[in-house]
Formats: C-alpha cells, structure tokens, sequence
C-alpha cells in the first residue's frame, strides 16, 4: 500500500522539480558522471529521495530554507540509511550557485562508493 502511494508521489514530484532539482538533473542524468546512472524521486523506505544512484548505494538529496529548522531531516536520512544508502545534502542555492563544487563532492562520494562495493 504504501509502496504504491509513494510512486504516485514520486510521479508527481518528477512533474514538478524546483529549480535547483532541474539544475542538479540536467548534469546526472544519463551517467554523465563518471558512468554512474541515476534516478529521480526514488521511493525508499517511505521517503522519496530526490536522487539516487543504485549502484552506488547513494542518495542526494537538495535542500531548500524550510530545512533550516527542519527536525525530520535527521529521521528520513536514519531511514534511508536503514536502507543501505549513504546520504548526502546540499542547500539549493548551492545547486545553482556552485553546481561545480556540488558535482566534486558527488564524484568524491562515488569514488569512495567504488572502494566500499565488492
């Protein structure tokens, strides 16, 4: 049930993409980093993640002001983590303002996923 509420959910949130998620997926779509393929709102758990790269067990997830003071954020990434992926955050302004120093940090988590895959 809930499986089937949150595909519903990340539909729509593919509809609607903020600015910076449109930004961010126009550099990671189609494994133009370093052959890495990835997804958009992806289901797991009962989160929706913004991103995820199956393979290397990684999701991304951008940010905006209401997550300032947001105490959920903590909880989805325990959840997500739960689930075998390791998180990383950026705020949406850095996605559009410093889409170079976002994409070093995800092609240094990549680079580690490839040590810690067997």
């Amino acid at each position: 049930m809930v499986e089937k509420r949150l595909t519903g959910t990340a539909r729509k949130l593919r509809g609607d993409p903020t600015e910076a998620e449109t930004a961010l997926w126009t550099r990671l779509r189609a494994g133009q980093i370093d052959g890495f393929k990835f997804v958009r709102q992806f289901p797991i758990g009962t989160h929706v993640a913004d991103f995820a790269c199956r393979g290397a067990r990684l999701v991304i997830e951008l940010d905006g002001g209401q997550h300032a003071t947001s105490d959920s954020d903590a909880p989805r990434t325990a959840l997500i983590e739960a689930h075998g992926y390791r998180v990383i955050r950026f705020w949406n302004h850095d996605a559009l303002a410093n889409m170079d120093g976002v994409l070093e940090s995800i092609r240094a988590e990549l680079r580690l996923s490839r040590n810690l895959l067997p």
